[in-house]
């Protein structure tokens, strides 16, 4: 659970999940251009979502793509759903 909550706890990983969480795969390259961060930090993030077993990953040539992991327990996955409401409330409303 540790490892769950340290995973989830950074902004950069949080806004990664944002984009991942609705479904669909993305290179990390689109994470990186969406994030504004380099391959080597966005690589580093998604390596603890995927530690922590939140996101899956597969190699298309030079990349990486990543997606939720569709077997992650419900309980957790409640806990992300949770956070992503709460952040998105937080998030300041553009007229």
């Amino acid at each position: 659970m540790h490892d769950f909550l340290k995973a989830i706890s950074d902004p950069t990983r949080l806004a990664a999940l944002a984009i991942l969480w609705p479904g669909g795969e993305y290179c990390v390259c689109q994470l990186m251009a969406r994030l504004e961060a380099s391959q080597s930090r966005m690589s580093r993030h998604m390596k603890v979502l995927k530690q922590a077993g939140i996101v899956l990953d597969r190699r298309d040539a030079q990349w990486v793509r990543y997606r939720r992991n569709p077997d992650l327990a419900p309980e957790l996955a409640a806990i992300i759903d949770a956070v992503m409401n709460a952040q998105h409330k937080l998030e300041p409303e553009v007229a």
